[in-house]
């Protein structure tokens, strides 16, 4: 993984004035040197992630003014022919249809003769790249291969009417269905019409949309750190009609930190860059058990073989498993341990 992320920083050749925009990969090492090398160009986050954000915009070493947008629906948002360098790294893109989008976005808003860097592996999708590179630019070329890694770049010839880009915006929920282990944890969650309830990691909205129908005379936060997964969610409210429901971006639960819950839920993410980790997941453990009142409830859904009990058990006095079955298990934890 090391190696990957360093390949982008070793082979994309970017002049000082240079507008740049990275695609959905601000964790790459090549936005430090960019902001570096760059002086009177300028450096373009399309990002999905808003820790990652967080993170940039604690450092203030920079020598360019770094801009940030969201990913998801950046061509909806910016004007066209703009950028002479882009660049993504799939290490950070959770699925194909973020990288085939992202290839639309570089189409997009590169001027004709900008370049379109892609650092990838075969199990990360970088031969599906060169393929769709080769069919939407008319040419790639592979920079280096190392260790299974491919750096391709490919130019942009000419220009791209808009009509070339049906798929202004990223669709990753409009089809998505509720997921069994989500199912499981609805079917065992106990909601009372007065609950200040908390989804945590909330995605396409199914678990706080839940609450908020119960909680009819509480309210309900959905947080997330995806930007995408935010506007989904606050689509999915609005449509609902829903009026106890609020939805913010968040690295977990860091934007209600200052606030108390009766009921905390959640369906964590268990891989990180294509790593698998339980780092998250504890993570929203340990806050779930800062904000949740001495009364409150933690329900939490996983596969069954991802050890969370111990955690739990260091923050909760209480903890049972609920429901579950031969792939998913719901627990659920009672009197935080956490001092306020």
């Amino acid at each position: 993984m090391m190696l990957q992320s360093q390949l982008l920083a070793n082979f994309v050749q970017f002049d000082a004035t240079d507008h740049m925009l990275m695609l959905n990969s601000a964790a790459d090492p090549l936005v430090t040197l960019a902001r570096q090398r760059l002086t009177t160009g300028t450096l373009l986050l399309a990002e999905d992630n808003v820790a990652t954000l967080g993170a940039l915009e604690s450092d203030s070493s920079s020598a360019v003014v770094v801009d940030h947008t969201a990913f998801h629906d950046y061509i909806l948002h910016h004007p066209g022919e703009t950028i002479h360098v882009a660049a993504m790294n799939l290490l950070y893109q959770p699925g194909n249809v973020w990288m085939l989008y992202a290839l639309r976005i570089a189409a997009y808003a590169l001027k004709p003769g900008g370049r379109l860097y892609v650092v990838g592996a075969k199990d990360r999708g970088i031969l599906t790249v060169a393929k769709r590179l080769q069919e939407l630019f008319g040419n790639v070329e592979t920079l280096t291969i190392q260790k299974g890694h491919r750096v391709l770049c490919a130019t942009k010839q000419g220009a791209f009417p808009l009509t070339a880009f049906p798929d202004t915006a990223l669709r990753i929920f409009a089809d998505s269905k509720l997921d069994e282990g989500t199912q499981l944890l609805l079917s065992a969650l106990t909601v009372q019409s007065s609950d200040r309830c908390l989804d945590i990691g909330c995605g396409a909205g199914y678990i706080g949309l839940h609450m908020a129908k119960l909680a009819v005379q509480g309210h309900v936060t959905m947080v997330d750190a995806s930007l995408a997964a935010v506007d989904a969610s606050q689509q999915a409210v609005t449509q609902a009609n829903l009026t106890n429901v609020q939805v913010l971006p968040s690295d977990g639960a860091q934007a209600v930190l200052d606030q108390q819950f009766d009921l905390v839920a959640t369906n964590p993410p268990f891989h990180q860059g294509g790593i698998q980790t339980l780092e998250i997941a504890q993570r929203f453990i340990r806050q779930a058990a800062q904000i949740l009142m001495p009364s409150g409830r933690l329900y939490l859904v996983a596969n069954r073989f991802l050890k969370y009990e111990p955690t739990l058990q260091t923050h909760f006095q209480h903890i049972q498993e609920v429901a579950g079955n031969t792939r998913y298990k719901v627990l659920l934890a009672t009197k935080p341990l956490t001092k306020k």
